[in-house]
């Protein structure tokens, strides 16, 4: 396939990276000189006439191409979109919300994407051709509005670079990841301002302190461009965390805190512990959109898909009904 990814920092460096070591002809751009200078160099550097080319405009790169991802974050989008012009092109993107992305789409061809990746660390020298191996790749399906044979055709895409490719609609998406994604890098801000004026809180820090606050080191303008793009799903969330704490701080009031904190904490810690489920035996899906968003909701996931056949895995707590 020709694929075009627009903007090489950590998910669209790592992705051309992968694309191109799958055998895909793919072509990238970014609008940091500095960025195209380093993708080509690393390119020349590989020794592979495989290796991936880089276009110095987003006309040039998307020209001739059969998909364009858009990696790029949320304020960047409306910029890219002007500059690809009338490309007739199947359309996807790595934004961390989906709700805005369609708005912004309007009538082109898009199947929204989001693959839950990444690290702290960003910018196209961070990139890892790996870095999508056995990560959850959410494409959004619209009954009535997105085209089977184009989320089909993306799915088959992502599932060989190794990613579980997850069926959901844009709103069902950005309600999910407003909990699991975007309001745990609030918290880690809130909690790394521990450091502010101690010095010894720095030194005693360790495990828990260092898992809790990981994605606080992020680019700021990465987590608000995030947060505020999902502004209404991340607002209730975090809403409900307050609670929890605030809840917490109450108990914390009481003549035996230790009970009830104990008390307290039960349910989300078995809720931790239960999770991930273990993926079930693998199932052939029907190649429909309802089917699929079946298996999406379950916390299914599409594996692979071969001769014509959409494979699937559920979690086995869902296959066995409880």
């Amino acid at each position: 396939m020709n694929v075009a990814v627009i903007g090489l920092g950590l998910i669209g460096g790592s992705l051309l990276r992968a694309l191109a070591a799958d055998g895909h002809r793919v072509t990238g751009y970014d609008a940091g000189a500095e960025t195209r200078e380093a993708a080509r160099a690393q390119a020349r550097s590989s020794g592979s006439t495989d290796a991936w080319r880089v276009a110095d405009s987003i006309a040039e790169a998307v020209a001739d191409t059969e998909v364009a991802v858009l990696a790029v974050p949320l304020p960047a989008i409306p910029g890219v979109l002007a500059g690809l012009g009338g490309y007739p092109g199947l359309i996807t993107d790595v934004t961390s919300v989906k709700g805005p992305v369609r708005n912004l789409i309007g009538d082109r061809r898009f199947v929204g994407g989001h693959p839950m990746a990444g690290k702290e660390s960003s910018g196209f020298a961070a990139g890892d051709p790996r870095l999508f191996d056995g990560c959850a790749w959410v494409l959004c399906l619209e009954p009535g509005d997105t085209d089977p044979a184009d989320w089909l055709a993306l799915a088959r895409l992502f599932t060989r670079l190794g990613a579980r490719v997850v069926p959901v609609t844009a709103a069902e998406h950005d309600r999910a990841v407003a909990g699991i994604s975007h309001v745990p890098h609030l918290l880690a801000a809130a909690l790394s301002g521990v450091l502010a004026g101690n010095p010894l809180a720095g030194t005693l820090a360790a495990g828990s302190f260092r898992d809790g606050t990981r994605v606080a080191a992020t680019r700021p303008e990465l987590i608000a461009a995030m947060c505020g793009g999902n502004a209404p799903a991340v607002r209730q969330v975090l809403a409900a965390v307050i609670d929890d704490l605030a809840s917490f701080a109450r108990e914390l009031e009481l003549d035996d805190p230790i009970a009830a904190l104990t008390a307290g904490l039960r349910p989300s810690s078995e809720l931790r512990r239960a999770w991930p489920p273990r993926p079930g035996e693998p199932v052939e899906v029907p190649a429909d959109v309802e089917a699929l968003l079946a298996l999406g909701r379950a916390g299914g996931w599409v594996s692979a898909i071969k001769d014509g056949k959409v494979m699937g895995l559920r979690p086995e707590t869902d296959r066995n009904g409880s």
